[in-house]
């Protein structure tokens, strides 16, 4: 059962981190106002449209982004508050262990890990449709309506090559598609150009196809040929920046998808992915760092005790940034760069829990 002293804690934190969030996401709006108002002149976006989709949704995706760090500020500010009015001393005094006193900040920091990981997961992923919609439209634009060099596994053992798709005309140049019986070659169709009709409906237009049955070949050659092949238009022109639009279970079946098709360039969706995991649970690792840390009465106070924490908060940006530019680049694993920042900060909390006064 929760005590007096459980309430009073959990209020101190969620209300710590409720007034810190409101402040830093109201700066960042101002920030965010200041830099692109001119592109909002220069392309006349809607006041509607800039309030209702892009700043609308502006605010709860930085929020979630904040919510590891400004725990982690919350947790220090508070904490070092208690430990200088003695608080702290007198509640480890009463007889409670320091392990019963960071209940309460656990049940908090995971009240805020599931939101966040709710949020992450299948709120905000329709939401930042919008508001990418919204810069690619009036801000800066990212998505091309020129596909080139597609390479997919539309069926297994079925290769498609398209060197050159538009989508406006849905039309793509240089077509090849190559069927595979384990390793041996048994189909091969080129054509000069390929259109998408509907669905799965595609038209080869001046194509060759050769098919072949151990020493023999057959060709076929024609000026167009109605034909079936499972892919789309739209699965050339999903780009990274596209990934936050899509929910948990949308972008684990667009990774396995394309992997099974052989496409290369995913580790920005799964680096995307992967995060949404370990962002939430970052908040028990910070959170565990910032009493251990704050926990202490010291000279410095509150002051010291903020620093530090500002200085790791600082690191664990860097550190996640960094690792996430490697998955990104491909040099390290995405799962492993995504979980780095928490393993490591995980051992510095068990450090400074061994530390912390008992």
């Amino acid at each position: 059962m929760l005590k007096k002293i459980d309430w009073y804690i959990i209020k101190k934190f969620i209300g710590t981190y409720l007034l810190s969030i409101v402040l830093i996401i109201s700066i960042a709006v101002v920030i965010d106002v200041t830099e692109k108002l001119d592109n909002f002149f220069e392309s006349n976006a809607p006041l509607k449209a800039i309030i209702f989709d892009y700043y609308l949704n502006f605010i709860p995706y930085y929020t979630n982004i904040f919510t590891p760090l400004f725990t982690f500020i919350s947790v220090i500010f508070f904490t070092s508050k208690m430990a200088s009015n003695s608080e702290i001393i007198a509640i480890l005094a009463s007889g409670i262990r320091f392990r019963r006193m960071m209940v309460p900040y656990f049940i908090s920091a995971g009240l805020i890990a599931l939101i966040s990981f709710l949020l992450t997961g299948f709120v905000i992923p329709p939401a930042n449709k919008i508001r990418l919609d919204f810069e690619d439209k009036y801000i800066s634009k990212f998505t091309s309506s020129v596909a080139r060099n597609v390479q997919l596994e539309v069926e297994k053992g079925v290769i498609v090559h398209i060197d050159r798709f538009e989508e406006k005309t849905n039309k793509g140049y240089r077509f090849s598609m190559d069927k595979f019986e384990g390793k041996h070659l048994v189909s091969r169709l080129v054509a000069s150009s390929v259109t998408w009709d509907s669905g799965y409906n595609w038209t080869v237009h001046e194509y060759l196809q050769r098919d072949f049955d151990g020493l023999y070949e057959t060709i076929i050659k024609g000026e167009k040929v109605d034909t079936v092949i499972k892919m789309i238009p739209s699965d050339f022109f999903i780009t990274s920046e596209q990934s936050p639009e899509m929910n948990n279970i949308a972008l684990k079946k667009y990774i396995k998808q394309q992997e099974a098709r052989g496409a290369a360039n995913l580790q920005a969706f799964k680096d995307e992915y992967y995060r949404r995991f370990s962002y939430p649970l970052a908040a028990f690792i910070l959170t565990l760092i910032g009493v251990s840390l704050a926990s202490r009465k010291v000279k410095g106070g509150m002051g010291l005790h903020l620093g530090i924490g500002i200085a790791l908060s600082a690191i664990f940006i860097l550190f996640s940034t960094i690792s996430s530019t490697f998955a990104v680049s491909g040099q390290v694993p995405p799962l492993l760069a995504v979980w780095l920042p928490n393993i490591v900060f995980t051992v510095v909390g068990i450090i400074l829990y061994q530390t912390a006064p008992k």
